[in-house]
This record gives structure tokens, sequence and C-alpha cells, in this order.
């Protein structure tokens, strides 16, 4: 049900060293492998950002509003969300797989799961734990319908839906803004349907600009095709890496060249 899609980009991995360049009156018209690959690491790694905030792309999020509200906080990343100011059809709502324990050592977070299909609800014995969240989600649907039909004005009614309604919203900004989004939400102990999201976002931006994502994200996507490596890659794997300590040891000047 957590769905990022992408919707238009503008920019390449050209863009981003012509941006670069045009410091020194320089342009190219084709990606040159090589040189380029090094001046794109260059600046990721020194924090020249600017060149990358050329690149754009926009998608179009559908994820429950506990979702959306931790994602909104991200800067720089244009956002415009759907209002229930505005609609007031039957609303959708999200329902996890399966349900996660508290972090033991951890404020916030999660880890393990927890069956809750055989425990019986304390405070509502007629249902089971793992069936109170659709039987209230159906109240509060009711509830909502309710005061819809009483005439009680939407951006009012809206208050009584739960934080599992599902939500959409488009979603654009700069390659750095969110690289930068992408860093945070794919690590290990961030919260599982955030890092959906990203997750989702971040293959398609490796796709759209491979050198430079792969030079801006520490997390790389792994849900792609996982295959051996033919000779001509490993070559050009060995080839990057000796490319790599070039740019370690000098101080990157002739990369602008």
């Amino acid at each position: 049900m957590i769905k990022a899609t992408y919707i238009d980009h503008m920019g390449t991995d050209l863009t981003v060293v012509n941006a670069a360049r045009v410091s020194f009156g320089k342009k190219r018209d084709v990606y040159q492998e090589q040189e380029d690959y090094r001046l794109i690491h260059y600046l990721s790694k020194h924090e020249h950002m600017s060149p990358f905030g050329h690149c754009f792309a926009s998608f179009h999020v559908k994820a429950p509003v506990f979702v959306a509200r931790q994602l909104v906080k991200h800067k720089f990343l244009r956002w415009n969300e759907i209002s229930r100011r505005y609609v007031d059809y039957k609303p959708e709502f999200y329902e996890p797989d399966v349900w996660r324990g508290r972090s033991k050592d951890k404020k916030q977070g999660s880890e393990g799961i927890v069956e809750l299909y055989n425990v019986t609800d304390k405070r509502n014995p007629n249902f089971l734990v793992g069936e109170t969240q659709t039987h209230y989600q159906k109240l509060q649907h009711e509830l909502y319908q309710s005061l819809l039909d009483a005439g009680v004005c939407p951006e009012q009614a809206r208050m009584v839906l739960p934080q599992s309604t599902m939500t959409e919203w488009y979603w654009s900004g700069s390659l750095d803004a969110f690289a930068d989004m992408c860093n945070l939400r794919l690590a290990s102990d961030t919260q599982e349907e955030t890092r959906q999201v990203a997750q989702q976002i971040s293959v398609k931006m490796s796709n759209l600009f491979p050198v430079s994502w792969a030079a801006l994200v520490k997390h790389q996507p792994v849900n792609k095709e996982i295959r051996p490596m033919t000779d001509k890659e490993r070559g050009r794997a060995t080839e990057k890496r000796e490319l790599n300590q070039a740019w370690y040891d000098g101080d990157g000047a002739e990369l602008f060249s």
C-alpha cells in the first residue's frame, strides 16, 4: 500500500559536471566516464553540493498519515498533499503485514515481531488484539461519515480519522535534497514504513543519476537484480578503485579541466 511513483525529472550526471565546470568556463556535450566519474565523486567527497542542485525529480507518494508526518520534515523538498478540507470521499486505511515489538534499548524504534492474533483485547474481550485495529477503523469511519451526514464541515470532521488513514502527495526536489533524505531514512534504525518510501525513491534516483547517486548516498538500493559481474564490469570496477585512490591523493583541481 505504501508507494512512491516516479513522475518526472530534469538533468543527468552530465548536468552535474557541467554545472561544476562552468566556474572554469568549461562545458561538455557528452559524458566522459572516467573524468566525469572522478569529478562527481570529488564534489561529493569535498561537499561541493551546489552542482547536484541542478538536477530535479518528482514523485507521487501514497502512504499513511503517520509516515507523511515524518517525511514532511525534510527541508528543501517541495510538498503538495491531498487535503481533507476539500475532499470527503471514503478514506483508505493502512494495515501492516506484521506488528513489530518495542525496542528494548531505545526510546524509539522497533525490533522483532509481536503476534497479536491469539491475544484477547483486555479492553474489548470480544476481539483479539490483531482484530481491534480493523474494528476501530470501521467505527472511526462511521463516525466521520455521520458527522458529514449531519452537516459538519470536512475540515472538522477529519479530526476523528486515525493516523493510519492513507494520504498522498507530490514530492519534488533536487538531487542533493533527496540524497539527504535517503541518507537518513535508509539507515537500519529508521522506521520501516518511512524506509519503504525512501527505498523506492532511491532505486529510481539510482537509475536516473547512477554516478551522482552512488557518490551521495551511503545506503545504496538493495532490491536490484543481483548477478555475477561480467569481465568488463570487473575491469571497470578495478579501474575505478585506482581512480578513486588517485583523487584521494591529489587536490582534484585537474578534474575541472
